[in-house]
């Protein structure tokens, strides 16, 4: 004990003698273990990084085969419910088509099903008399019959973990060369040679800001906004700014270009779907466009880089104009930075956004459905499996007939006569309780073992105070009975 006070005796002369000195050590020496604490826990965490990937769910594929009776326009709507596009020419792109004359022809996208690794391929189908009557697939003009083929399903949803970030994974080779390009060029220039934080770009953001009398620019790089996504909080404060320059600084001392590059493609937050949160170029083209990343044309892909800066405020949804003025930005800067051509640049300004219509292209949400889907595989699956393995769930919901069933639903309701109770209120009230219903209404008529066509009349009747679904399957009048409610009680989702 006498040693040790003997030994600290010097250093707290030290320290009294030169109190600046000893402080800039002890802040050196704490820096340091912080620096070090960072560099640890960040390259852990990155190098086993794995996003958590929501199970998806699938509708029936379509199976396509000769004799298949099928109309031409039940067939177009299905295509487009899926996100096929109309070309004028002869589709060569994956995800198009085009009808003509009784025959349609259409370049299939390729997907991974339960059982093979099905390629994208070009296919012409004949129909006569609502039938398929030929099937074939070929090139330069060459057409091999085949005997059946499936086409990609529809993605129903996801079951995404409590947090609410969904996303669609990409790898490097499916990012389009124009989307890094833009993302560069707009959201950080000098990414391919900066550290992580670029002085140069705070800089001329803060005479930017200082002239407008605004913030109008950020200087933060596309690894601050990779760090600031993947690993911190939205708190506007001094300590996250510079715990994420810090952060970017290790990142970049790690890890190449590439891979932040395409981690930042996966992670960035790019808008809003209900209390489902869209991360990832990959899902975003998927939520604004109905189409994979690699299949977007130029407007889209400027569409995309311009949610960057905002997703809520450019929302093409919501604010068309502004996503357009920002939109054109986009293209503009790819024009001056030499990437497009002005000529490329004012046409795909002068686009329509393109933004996939759910309504116009017969989709529907079936949040009932996935509740039904959810209960089942909890039964045989951990909640963490589901919300981050990324699973693939293939159901049996065919969307044709769930088309057919919402239609007619549709109809009923509206003809839904609640005149016969006095109380104009309490009608409402029995009303507003029905179409809370309907979603259970619908994931039960799935278990209908019946095929639904156009002439199959759906109807609501309101019979003895009980809600009534019937269906004139037989086409001659008599009624069979698909569900039964008491309308003197309050409905709930029953799944």
């Amino acid at each position: 004990m006498f040693d040790l006070k003997w030994r600290l005796r010097p250093l707290g002369k030290a320290i009294r003698r030169r109190p600046v000195v000893s402080a800039l050590v002890i802040f050196s020496i704490l820096f340091a273990l912080f620096v070090l604490y960072l560099d640890w826990s960040i390259t852990n965490r990155f190098e086993g990084r794995r996003w958590d990937l929501p199970a998806q769910v699938y509708a029936r594929p379509l199976e396509l085969y000769v004799g298949l009776t099928l109309a031409p326009d039940k067939f177009e709507r299905e295509l487009k419910r899926l996100g096929y596009r109309p070309d004028v020419n002869q589709p060569h792109r994956p995800g198009s088509f085009r009808q003509n004359r009784g025959k349609t022809e259409l370049v299939t996208r390729s997907f991974q099903f339960w059982d093979e690794l099905q390629g994208s391929m070009f296919l012409s189908i004949e129909f006569d008399d609502d039938r398929i009557s030929r099937l074939s697939t070929g090139n330069k003009g060459i057409l091999n019959d085949i005997p059946i083929v499936r086409l990609d399903p529809l993605l129903v949803g996801s079951i995404f973990p409590g947090d609410g970030e969904d996303r669609l994974i990409v790898t490097p080779d499916q990012v389009p060369a124009l989307l890094t390009a833009a993302l560069k060029i707009v959201e950080d220039r000098r990414f391919d040679w900066h550290f992580g934080v670029d002085p140069i770009a705070v800089l001329r953001a803060l005479v930017a800001n200082i002239r407008a009398g605004e913030i109008t620019q950020g200087g933060s790089t596309m690894t601050q906004q990779l760090v600031k996504s993947y690993f911190l909080d939205n708190r506007q404060t001094l300590w996250r700014k510079i715990r994420e320059a810090f952060m970017a600084i290790i990142l970049e001392a790690h890890f190449d270009k590439e891979d932040l590059l395409n981690a930042y493609v996966n992670e960035i937050y790019l808008g809003q779907d209900g209390n489902r949160a869209i991360h990832g170029f990959g899902l975003a083209s998927q939520f604004y466009f109905s189409k994979p990343l690699d299949e977007l044309k130029l407007h889209e892909i400027a569409l995309l880089v311009a949610l960057v800066r905002g997703p809520a405020y450019y929302d093409p949804r919501r604010y068309p104009e502004r996503a357009i003025e920002r939109r054109a930005l986009v293209l503009r800067l790819m024009a001056d930075f030499g990437v497009l051509t002005d000529e490329d640049a004012q046409e795909a300004s002068a686009r329509e956004l393109d933004i996939w219509d759910t309504r116009a292209a017969g989709a529907s949400s079936y949040p009932a459905f996935l509740q039904l889907v959810r209960r089942q595989l909890t039964a045989q699956y951990r909640e963490e499996d589901l919300t981050s393995e990324g699973l693939r769930v293939f159901t049996a919901l065919d969307p044709l007939v769930q088309a057919s069933v919402e239609r007619r639903l549709a109809e009923g309701l509206d003809n839904l006569d609640v005149r016969s109770t006095t109380d104009v209120g309490q009608a409402d009230d029995r009303e507003d309780n029905l179409r809370r219903y309907v979603g259970a209404l619908k994931t039960e008529l799935r278990a209908v073992d019946r095929e639904l066509s156009d002439e199959d009349a759906i109807v609501l009747a309101d019979v003895d105070e009980r809600l009534v679904l019937v269906s004139d399957l037989d086409g001659d009048g008599s009624a069979e009975l698909l569900h039964s409610i008491d309308t003197n009680t309050i409905f709930e989702t029953r799944i």
